[in-house]
């Protein structure tokens, strides 16, 4: 049975009603569409075909032992930590001070789910489509009005592989409400040998002068395939820091949308990614300016080894309404051999006129003047080209506002170059 009759099977079988119609609504339209192939434009640099035709248990129950959790959660910098075991959601395992903040399943929560969760998306996507059909079991994080929490919230996803190929869709709806402030950070890790697919869904939303700072740190093994969609609605005047670091896995893919709905908002988006081997990393990200005196600035690089591949494509619009715009977008890349390669394309969309808007992309390889200038002075060859990246690397990494998850990719990207 193909993966996709294997899913809908899997659908049929469901007895939740919970967000039926939005659910159902999504599971139309990934049926009417499919999974995507190179011949959709968005999906023309990364190719699924490979993966979609093996095997998966879609969503099984986990053989994973407190010993194996913890080993991995030992790993993680200090943090509140909420245990998601094959895409579910695990009290047992979760840390029970939250310091404010509030889990609940879709369940608990339908009506505000059923407000928000899926709706009002810039773009049609059938993966994201087909998250929401299956996002019955989906959790919702709250941080309530004024609430600042210092530590930072750590949405751990393990995937257990020790046994067959594994398909997980977890589902995120998370609600900063007025004045409130966090620290959310999301890190994935297969257990086992055998592929993990992840197609992941966050909707969050931000309500008036909420400060959210957000973190994927992607550092899995080669075998997983990970499918990471965003979409981040800033409600009222508020800011937001996003940062994607991706230093391992096979092929990972990541959107990003973020919607400015009102005035005198800020968005920053940073990301890096390292890659090497046979890695393939694509990052599509969209900023939409819907309204005027808005600010948003976003720098993503990359530093590709071996066989590794990568892809940037960054969208801004700025919509007829939205004068006063500042909008800024950056991709770098550094190739380390001949066989790594990089397609990237910056665009802006612009509707308004009194604006100030750029977007730019360079890919290259070390700069051979840096290079000899270090060697001059009587740096060995590797240890100049590592000073060389860390350099390039280092714009990205010093824009990382929590300290103690700073300090720990610090470490990470240490070990990976």
């Amino acid at each position: 049975m193909e993966l996709k009759d294997t899913i809908l099977q899997h659908y049929r079988e469901q007895t939740s009603d919970v967000i039926a119609d939005v659910r159902q609504d999504a599971l139309n339209t990934f049926n009417q569409i499919g999974f995507p192939t190179i011949k959709h434009e968005e999906w023309k640099y990364t190719n699924l075909k490979q993966s979609l035709t093996k095997p998966y248990a879609i969503q099984p129950a986990a053989t994973l032992s407190k010993a194996a959790i913890q080993e991995v959660l030992d790993t993680l910098p200090k943090g509140i930590f909420l245990v998601f075991v094959n895409g579910i959601f695990q009290p047992e395992l979760s840390d029970k001070n939250l310091q404010g903040a509030e889990v609940n399943s879709f369940a608990e929560k339908v009506d505000v789910v059923q407000r928000y969760f899926g709706k009002n998306l810039p773009f049609t996507d059938s993966m994201q489509s087909l998250n929401i059909a299956f996002a019955q079991q989906g959790t919702f994080i709250r941080i309530p009005k004024n609430v600042s929490i210092e530590a930072p919230l750590f949405c751990v996803f393990l995937t257990d592989t020790q046994t067959e190929n594994v398909f997980v869709q977890p589902s995120l709806f998370i609600l900063l409400e007025d004045g409130a402030q966090a620290t959310i950070a999301e890190s994935y890790h297969t257990i086992g040998t055998n592929t993990s697919f992840t197609n992941l869904f966050s909707h969050i939303l931000l309500q008036k002068d909420a400060y959210l700072d957000a973190y994927k740190i992607q550092n899995d093994v080669v075998s997983a395939v990970q499918i990471n969609t965003t979409q981040l609605v800033h409600e009222s005047k508020c800011t937001s820091h996003t940062t994607t670091i991706t230093l391992g896995g096979g092929i990972t893919r990541n959107n990003l949308s973020i919607s400015l709905q009102s005035e005198h908002n800020e968005a920053y988006l940073n990301g890096l990614y390292v890659t090497q081997g046979t890695m393939h990393v694509d990052n599509h990200t969209l900023v939409d300016h819907a309204m005027p005196n808005c600010y948003s600035n976003e720098l993503y690089k990359g530093i590709l080894n071996d066989t590794s591949s990568g892809v940037f494509n960054g969208k801004i619009w700025v919509r007829k309404d939205a004068q006063k715009t500042n909008a800024f977008q950056s991709n770098k890349n550094v190739l380390m051999s001949k066989e790594a390669s990089v397609n990237t394309k910056p665009q802006l969309e612009i509707f308004a006129d009194d604006v100030k808007c750029s977007h730019g992309a360079t890919t290259g390889q070390l700069d051979e003047q840096a290079l000899y200038y270090l060697r001059a002075r009587g740096i060995g060859e590797e240890s100049a080209k590592k000073l060389l990246v860390h350099a390039f690397a280092f714009d990205v990494v010093d824009k990382i506002k929590n300290s103690v998850i700073k300090e720990y990719l610090i470490e990470a990207l240490e070990a990976k170059l």
